[in-house]
């Protein structure tokens, strides 16, 4: 009975310790595989981005919302790395957007994987100097719902492991001001904001794209020699200026206000400016 008792302990020994053994490498895996972050936390539906992806993507797509929908839109800028100046090449840049009903409505060219994208769709893929274009459609916000109108860009570098995504909004939707209230300004890969010009009857978004910048888990930290300013792709918030010459010399004219959205540059001079030089 002895013998018996003492086999039977140390098999119930063995066995439990095996039993810590196992479970012990059960949790090491399951430790290593949460330390295996996904880049940008993840995407819902990012990942159709590789349905029916076509094997040579140009820096410029052109979307059938350019000619079925209302409004013509062009989205068009460069791609750069996270120091916000060198061009990134090679990137490929895929988008979804809803029609001008604000649906993801579909076409017989839409692949069933892809529906829930609908029809306007599509891939970019920067070129050597970084530079894409997108000629679409704008979108308009979900019906019955208070989602301001927005674009999905899914971006996909060349030694990035997986996609991350980035939202655009459009500074002259009413809904925006109380979406950002809600969820704050994220500005993933750059300003997520567009602001539109027109161009006779087609509305041009220049949107630079800055690689990794507001990722969360991007494996290259920021830049560390730059001490002040603002943060590379984030906006200049609004200001009035002071007119030192020109029509509104004199006066703290607001341009936009009475020249309407036009691309302009804001030239610092100083506090001893030589005008000469300046308006040459």
């Amino acid at each position: 009975m002895n013998k018996i008792g003492l086999f039977l302990l140390l098999l119930t020994l063995f066995i439990s310790c095996n039993g810590q053994t196992n479970a012990k490498s059960q949790n090491q895996n399951v430790s290593e595989i949460d330390n295996k972050k996904i880049i940008g936390g993840g995407c819902e539906g990012c990942e159709l981005m590789y349905v029916e992806m076509p094997e040579q993507i140009l820096p410029e797509h052109t979307s059938l919302g350019w000619t079925e929908d209302k409004q013509k839109l062009i989205l068009t800028g460069k791609v750069f790395q996270l120091d916000g100046k060198t061009p990134a090449s090679d990137v490929i840049i895929y988008y979804w957007h809803t029609d001008d009903k604000g649906l993801y409505s579909s076409s017989n060219q839409t692949p069933k994987k892809a529906k829930e994208h609908g029809k306007l769709r599509g891939w970019v893929k920067s070129d050597k100097d970084g530079n894409y274009t997108i000629k679409t459609s704008r979108p308009a916000a979900y019906p019955n719902d208070n989602i301001p109108q927005h674009i999905h860009l899914s971006i996909k570098e060349p030694d990035i492991p997986n996609e991350y995504y980035a939202d655009l909004y459009f500074d002259d939707d009413p809904l925006y001001l109380k979406h950002k209230k809600k969820y704050g300004k994220l500005d993933r890969a750059g300003t997520e904001l567009l602001r539109v010009v027109l161009d006779s009857k087609i509305q041009i978004a220049e949107h630079n794209i800055v690689l990794g910048l507001n990722i969360p888990d991007y494996p290259t930290k920021n830049r560390t020699d730059i001490q002040s300013g603002l943060n590379i792709g984030e906006d200049q918030p609004s200001f009035i200026p002071f007119h030192a010459y020109g029509p509104d010399k004199g006066t703290r004219t607001c341009p936009v206000c009475k020249y309407g959205r036009y691309h302009g540059i804001v030239y610092f001079v100083g506090d001893n400016p030589n005008w000469d030089d300046i308006k040459k």
